[in-house]
This record gives C-alpha cells, sequence and structure tokens, in this order.
C-alpha cells in the first residue's frame, strides 16, 4: 500500500509538471502573438520610432533644401520679369490714381528692391504646391492610412482655397480698397503712393485672405481631431460671427470696406467647412440625448 500511494504520488507529480509547463508555454505563446500584433499595428511608425533625433533633423533639413533649390528656381526664372510682375501688381492702383498722378521712390534702392521682393513672393507663391509636398513627405511616415486618406484631400484643398483667397483679394478686394481711399482724398491732396509702401500693403491682403480661405479645412480638422463637435459650433454661430467682423476689423486697413470684404468671406467659409464636416462625419448622440429619448 505506502508504495502504491508512493507511485501515485509520483504520477500525480508528473502530471502537474506537465500542466504547469503546458500553462507556461501557452503565456509564452499568448505573449510572442500580442508582440506580433503590437509590432504589425505600430509597422507604420517603426521608421520614425526608430530613427534618433539626428536624423530627423537631417531628413528635415534635406527638405528644406529641396523647398530652397525649388524656390531659388523659379526666383530665377522670373528675375528678368520683375518690372512687368510689378507693373501687374501696380496696374488696380494706377487705374484709380488722377490723371496727373503717379507712383514714387522714396528711397534710392526701392526701384530695384521692390520687384526683387516682389519676384521672391511670386516665386514662393507658384512653388506653393511642391512646398506643400516636401511637408508631406515628411509628415507623411508618421501618419497611419487612415490619417493619410484624410490628409491628402485636405493638402490638396489647402492648396486650392490659398489660391482662391489670393485671385479673390487681387480681383476684387484690391480695386475696391484702393478706390476707396483716393475716393476720400481731400481736393488739395495729390495722391501718389510709395512703390515700397504699395508693395507692403499689397501683400499683406493677400496673405490675409490667401490665410482666411483656410477656414474649412481648419474646421473641419478640429472636428476630426475631437477638439470642437459640431453641435458646439452651431451653439457658438453668433459668436463665431462676430469674432469674424472682429478679426476682419484688426487684420485689415482701417475701411469699412476691405472689413466687410473680409468678414462677409470668412463667415460663409466657416458655414462650408461647418456644412462639409456634417457630411463626412456622423456625430453619434450624447447619452443625455439617448436618455431622454428612452423616457
Amino acid at each position: 500500500m505506502p508504495l502504491f500511494k508512493r507511485k501515485k504520488s509520483r504520477q500525480e507529480k508528473i502530471a502537474v509538471s506537465a500542466i504547469t509547463d503546458q500553462d507556461v508555454i501557452d503565456q509564452e505563446t499568448e505573449a510572442t502573438t500580442n508582440t506580433t500584433q503590437d509590432k504589425k499595428s505600430d509597422d507604420v511608425l517603426s521608421p520614425l520610432a526608430d530613427m534618433p533625433i539626428t536624423e530627423h533633423l537631417i531628413e528635415l533639413r534635406r527638405h528644406l533644401i529641396k523647398i530652397c533649390v525649388a524656390v531659388l528656381i523659379i526666383f530665377l526664372g522670373l528675375v528678368g520679369y520683375s518690372r512687368e510682375l510689378y507693373n501687374l501688381l501696380s496696374d488696380p492702383l494706377v487705374a484709380q490714381l488722377p490723371a496727373n498722378s503717379t507712383m514714387i521712390a522714396t528711397d534710392i534702392t526701392s526701384n530695384f528692391m521692390a520687384p526683387i521682393r516682389l519676384t521672391v513672393f511670386a516665386a514662393a507663391f507658384l512653388a506653393m504646391p511642391y512646398i506643400l509636398y516636401q511637408i508631406w513627405s515628411f509628415v507623411a511616415p508618421g501618419l497611419y492610412k487612415k490619417e493619410k486618406k484624410i490628409a491628402i484631400p485636405v493638402l490638396l484643398s489647402s492648396i486650392f482655397l490659398f489660391y482662391a483667397g489670393v485671385a479673390f483679394s487681387y480681383f476684387i478686394v484690391l480695386k475696391g480698397v484702393l478706390k476707396f481711399f483716393i475716393m476720400f482724398a481731400p481736393q488739395n491732396v495729390l495722391p501718389m503712393t510709395d512703390i515700397d509702401s504699395y508693395l507692403s500693403f499689397a501683400l499683406k491682403l493677400f496673405m490675409v485672405f490667401g490665410l482666411t480661405f483656410e477656414i474649412p479645412v481648419v474646421t473641419l480638422l478640429l472636428i476630426l481631431a475631437g477638439i470642437v463637435s459640431i453641435q458646439s459650433l452651431e451653439e457658438k454661430r453668433r459668436y463665431i460671427i462676430v469674432g469674424c467682423f472682429a478679426v476682419a476689423a484688426v487684420v485689415t486697413p482701417p475701411d469699412g470696406v476691405s472689413m466687410l470684404m473680409l468678414a462677409i468671406p470668412m463667415w460663409l467659409l466657416f458655414e462650408l467647412g461647418l456644412f462639409l464636416a456634417k457630411i463626412l462625419i456622423k456625430e453619434e448622440p450624447s447619452p443625455t440625448l439617448i436618455s431622454t429619448d428612452k423616457e
């Protein structure tokens, strides 16, 4: 009997050790599977995660060099037409000036530097798609596939809206603003605008309207990021409209025409971004609304 019991206890020990070994194997297999799944889920970010900060900076420098080279090539192609470019920019002002009035240069270097500055701006303006492409190339490796699908339409629409804003400011806003200022000039004052001052005024106007036309994209990105919701923007619409007029009054020249020409498009562009968000995003009802419906 004792011998039989001893053999049985050994068998039980063997069985228990076998079960323990099997549990260890199962745990190791599960851990390996989880690690593999984590690697698969993070395989998009692995190239950037493995790169040290110095390689990030080297990669950024490479893209910045490409941007500078592209702008320089376009600038060299346009520099021979710098005076023609300035004439094109000054046509809306010259058309509004009196017959015996003209533009002047108060600084001896303005005749040379003003067209060159405009040429640099025109080169960067034409190279904007390539500049945004280089920025996209630097950021894209750190994005998931779902984020890339959203980012590409946002990138293309940003380029289009920026060009649309600059075109709107040149063909519509600039003429109205210049006409307003010249019309209110005193009779004993002959308007003669400095070419450098006019260039700064026009470039500021172009940048303001170019960035303003990005409002639909910004609105959509804020909603996609979860920073704001469609419902909250709708509830605060009246405050946003007031904010549009306040911003327009600060960034535009001190006249009512340019303020209205900026504030109204800002409001309409905000409504456009909100409308697109309603189409692309389906918000889940809040728990409060669900409980109210059930009652």
